[in-house]
């Protein structure tokens, strides 16, 4: 299985140079330490950050500069702070580039529920609708099961959903896939995991291509 870091380094490969990018609480903020050398992106938090860095050594830290995930980050130069009206502006008028989320599940149609599980406390949606809605390349980042061991990929989501047809792209802790005409496609297979594991933890469709690479980690 992948672990948290390579999971966010696999992410960092689809950024492209002079992408603004939105990076979701959990997994996902860990992309940020891991930007391609030559690459120059912004790194935005709807909280009213544009242009994070990668999070703050002793030296560095300061408890007034957060994240969206109240994380303690740094700026890069060229950074912008403003309030939360001008940030989700910039996501709900389609200005973000690519967005990388967690999920709970993400189902053969697009559709991910990823902002509340029934009967549990939850604080509120955050950016999560607004990032869906406003945002068309999108990948999610997640394990592939529960730690019961019940599969995220369904043919159906059975949680409450923050978007609908609007994811493409999943990258879990096994594989990274994606989503073609109400169907998970296979693109590849964590180091060492084989397809059957893979095929055995998907509840939804799955497509799995003739010869399926596994990524390559430095």
């Amino acid at each position: 299985m992948l672990t948290r870091e390579q999971m966010a380094q696999r992410v960092a490969r689809e950024l492209r140079d002079g992408y603004y990018v939105n990076l979701g609480i959990g997994i996902p903020t860990l992309v940020a330490n891991f930007v391609p050398p030559g690459v120059d992106v912004m790194l935005q938090s709807e909280n009213g950050l544009l242009g994070m860095g990668a999070f703050p050594d002793e030296a560095e830290l300061d408890a007034d500069m957060i994240n969206a995930g109240k994380q303690t980050v740094t700026a890069r130069p060229g950074a912008a702070i403003f309030d939360s009206a001008q940030s989700f502006a910039m996501i709900r008028g389609g200005h973000v580039d690519l967005t990388v989320l967690g999920a709970f599940e993400v189902d053969v149609e697009g559709n991910i529920a990823s902002w509340m599980i029934p009967g549990k406390m939850v604080k509120g949606m955050g950016g999560a609708m607004d990032l869906v809605a406003g945002a068309e390349n999108i990948i999610v980042v997640m394990t592939h099961a529960s730690k019961s061991g019940e599969s995220k990929l369904l043919a159906h989501c059975t949680l409450p959903l923050t978007g609908a047809n609007c994811i493409r792209r999943v990258l879990t802790d096994l594989a990274y896939l994606e989503i073609e005409n109400g169907a998970f496609v296979l693109k590849e297979r964590a180091p060492g995991v084989s397809v059957e594991e893979i095929i055995s933890k998907t509840a939804g469709r799955l497509i799995v291509p003739d010869d399926v690479p596994e990524m390559r980690f430095q």
